[in-house]
């Protein structure tokens, strides 16, 4: 187990991407909690990780209210003395051009795929300084490395969430703490609900990823979790800054 009594903390691990990170974690040895805006679903993953051996405890949280961020990082503190990984994880998919999208689509956009991402890392940063050290995932995207068309207000928000990683990873890399992007392509997961209604459709969604796509497929959620292990866990100990892209070679065609 390379993470063997590491305390992380996922949110958004109530399903999808961010429940795979929380069960590998877990699966790896670290002491997981896992936070999602619904508490049911924050407690079936917790469910499964136990079912396996885990070790893990749910919170439901808001993550766009800072005062439920700010009480899941004090809970994990209070809990266990430390945070090792933060996967900040949740984000939110708004389609359209300029003139499409509405301000408040905007302003959603950045505040689930930017702001909550900087109040998480910034609210664990002063425990991970004391104890010398940790990583911090951010979820961003491959449409924060490449530009998607009639999507500003994801691709804007998602370009900015894989800079702020870069500045944190600059001006955090001396105590010892390594911020680092996650950059998923497609899932298969009801996150790509606007793109889908962009298409036109499940089928004219398959049909772009059967065509566009290099490996001609999805990713899995578990593929995924995978990269997000390795930059978790001392795997990738002179990487930070750095924004890891898992598109199935989208970004290169």
């Amino acid at each position: 187990m390379i993470l063997k009594n590491r305390i992380a903390i996922v949110t958004g691990a109530g399903s999808g991407i961010g429940r795979a990170s929380a069960e590998i974690l877990a699966r790896e040895g670290a002491i997981v909690t896992v936070a999602d805006l619904d508490p049911k679903r924050a407690e079936a993953t917790v469910a499964r990780i136990t079912e396996r051996g885990g070790h893990a405890s749910a919170l439901g949280t808001d993550v766009g209210d800072d005062a439920q961020l700010r009480t899941l990082v004090e809970t994990t503190i209070s809990r266990h003395r430390r945070i090792d990984i933060l996967h900040s994880h949740v984000g939110v998919q708004v389609n359209g051009t300029a003139e499409q999208v509405d301000p408040d689509g905007m302003d959603r956009s950045w505040d689930l795929n930017v702001r909550a991402h900087f109040m998480a890392a910034r609210l664990v940063i002063p425990q991970m300084k004391s104890q010398g050290g940790g990583s911090i995932v951010i979820t961003s995207s491959n449409s924060g490395v490449q530009l998607d068309r009639e999507m500003i207000a994801y691709a804007t928000s998602k370009h900015a969430a894989v800079s702020m990683a870069r500045q944190m990873a600059l001006d955090y890399a001396r105590f010892n703490i390594r911020v680092n992007a996650l950059c998923p392509g497609w899932v298969d997961t009801p996150f790509n609900e606007p793109f889908m209604r962009q298409m036109g459709g499940r089928e004219a969604l398959e049909e772009y990823v059967r065509t566009q796509i290099p490996m001609g497929r999805w990713a899995t959620v578990d593929e995924i979790a995978e990269a997000l292990l390795f930059l978790a866990s001392d795997r990738s100990s002179f990487m930070t800054g750095q924004a890891l892209v898992v598109d199935g070679g989208e970004c290169l065609a």
